[in-house]
């Protein structure tokens, strides 16, 4: 008879009187002594944060839970409303529209400023420094036309408000490192490429203040995800309390005007 196969786990394991989580009592250790943000960063780095790092991954979670009607929550709500016995079907709806346009910034920002910082070997020692790899940067990316992750908001044309406090809270905290370093260089630099002053927006600082806490690239866009769950349980709160999403059904169903079709030829692109 084969032997057994193990498959070993740091992670959460059950025996018949106890279950241990990251080699801590579940019970006793773990519960009532450890906030959900530590626990959430200490599950993803299997090391324990210190303080000063839960207060920024916590701040990142905060700045991403909820950003009012984005399409994220629209289709939650609408999803309840289609499927009021499915709470988690409406959750999972409003997850998956987590992309490079809502939440999936987080992740772009992260691996693109890594990438930049990994190319470029030692990293600078100053601010100027840091403003000529960041306009280094940004010409290349503009050469090859592509766009920078985390430069621009459709909303807060004038400066996103989470993007300097964050900035504070990683400074204050120690943790303002290469990621956040550059990112605010971008800033600085990118209106003297694009002739126009954009402003760096949450996502994305999201996104570099993760990198910075060291935690896998892989995963940031599951922290963005992780946070928005949160802003999405409220949408759902929401919705049992004042519910608006049969209205915004209705506006759509009611005021649908027919057209002539329109064939797909090869070579179209729409936008």
């Amino acid at each position: 008879m084969a032997e057994p196969r193990e498959y070993p786990t740091a992670l959460g394991a059950s025996g018949r009187e106890t279950i241990t989580l990251l080699g801590h009592d579940l019970a006793e250790e773990v519960m009532g002594e450890v906030g959900f943000g530590e626990l959430a960063f200490w599950l993803a780095a299997q090391r324990r944060p210190t303080p000063g790092e839960t207060r920024v991954f916590e701040a990142v979670l905060a700045a991403l839970a909820d950003h009012g009607f984005t399409p994220t929550a629209i289709v939650t709500r609408l999803t309840y409303l289609s499927a009021p016995d499915s709470v988690q079907g409406a959750l999972a709806a409003g997850l998956l529209g987590g992309g490079s346009r809502f939440l999936g910034v987080t992740e772009d920002t992260g691996r693109f400023l890594h990438g930049v910082l990994t190319s470029a070997g030692e990293p600078p020692a100053d601010e100027a420094g840091w403003d000529a790899l960041a306009l280094e940067t940004v010409r290349a990316e503009r050469e090859a036309g592509r766009f920078v992750p985390g430069l621009g908001h459709h909303v807060h044309k004038d400066g996103d408000p989470r993007t300097p406090r964050l900035m504070r809270i990683a400074t204050e905290e120690g943790t303002f490192g290469p990621h956040l370093a550059l990112f605010a260089a971008i800033g600085r630099v990118h209106p003297e490429v694009l002739g126009k002053k954009l402003p760096l927006n949450g996502a994305g600082v999201c996104g570099a203040a993760l990198a910075d806490l060291g935690l896998p690239l892989e995963l940031l866009r599951g922290f963005a995800l992780l946070a928005r769950t949160a802003g999405l349980i409220g949408q759902l709160a929401e919705e049992l309390r004042r519910p608006v999403a049969n209205e915004i059904f209705l506006s759509v169903d009611l005021n649908n005007r027919s057209v002539a079709p329109d064939p797909y030829t090869p070579g179209d692109r729409h936008g």
